[in-house]
C-alpha cells in the first residue's frame, strides 16, 4: 500500500561546481560552433581535366565531380544540396559522385546513408574510388565539388554548403547555378567536410 507521494529531489550544485559546469558547457559550445564554421583543405584541382581519369569528360555538357568520404556525416548536407541542384538543372550537367574507400575495404564501406542518398539523386553516376581519382583531381576534403566545361577547363572548385553538415544557400551553390546559367560567378568557395585521409575515418 502506498502511503504517500515520494519525490525525487535533484542535487543542488555548489557555486564552484556550477561555475565549472557552465564553463565546460560554454567551452564545448564554442568549440562546436568553431568546428562547424572551419572549412576543410581546398582541392589542388587541375585547371584542365586530367586525361588519365577513368571518368568521361562530356563533350556536350558540363561535367561535375563530387568527392565523398562514405563515413563523413557532414557530407549528407552536400548531397542534399547536390540533389536540389540536379533537380533544378536537368540535362545540363553530367554528374559523378566519387566515393573514396581504402584499398581492399570490405562491403561495409560500400553501403550506408550517404550511398543511399547519392543513389536517389537524379542523373548522378556513382564511382567507387580507392584513391586514384580523388588524387587525380587533387581533392582533400569530403564534399569537394569540381565543375568542368566541355573543353576540359576548370570553372569552379569548392563546396556547396554554408558550414559543416548544414543545408542552405551558400556561395558555392550560387556559383554553380551561375556558371551553368552562363553568368559570372566565383571560381571557388570553402568546402566543409571531413578530410579524405583523416585516420579516424578509416
Amino acid at each position: 500500500m502506498v502511503t504517500g507521494v515520494q519525490t525525487c529531489a535533484l542535487p543542488i550544485l555548489s557555486t564552484p561546481l556550477m561555475i565549472v559546469w557552465i564553463a565546460l558547457v560554454a567551452t564545448a559550445s564554442i568549440w562546436w560552433v568553431t568546428y562547424q564554421g572551419t572549412p576543410g583543405a581546398p582541392a589542388d584541382a587541375p585547371e584542365q581535366w586530367p586525361s588519365e581519369s577513368s571518368i568521361a569528360l562530356s563533350s556536350e555538357r558540363w561535367t561535375l565531380v563530387t568527392v565523398i568520404h562514405p563515413r563523413c556525416s557532414c557530407t549528407s548536407a552536400t548531397l542534399i544540396e547536390l540533389g536540389r541542384l540536379m533537380r533544378e538543372l536537368p540535362g545540363r550537367v553530367d554528374a559523378y559522385g566519387v566515393f573514396v574507400v581504402p584499398p581492399g575495404a570490405d562491403s561495409e564501406w560500400r553501403s550506408g546513408d550517404l550511398w543511399d542518398r547519392a543513389n536517389h539523386i537524379p542523373g548522378l553516376t556513382i564511382v567507387l574510388d580507392e584513391g586514384e581519382e580523388s588524387e587525380r583531381f587533387g581533392a582533400r576534403t569530403s564534399g569537394q565539388i569540381l565543375l568542368y566545361e566541355p573543353t576540359g577547363h576548370l570553372l569552379f572548385a569548392g563546396g556547396i554548403t554554408p558550414s559543416r553538415g548544414h543545408e542552405g544557400d551558400s556561395v558555392g551553390a550560387q556559383s554553380v547555378r551561375a556558371v551553368l546559367g552562363r553568368e559570372d560567378a566565383a571560381a571557388q568557395s570553402n568546402v566543409y567536410g571531413c578530410a579524405l585521409q583523416e585516420p579516424e575515418n578509416q
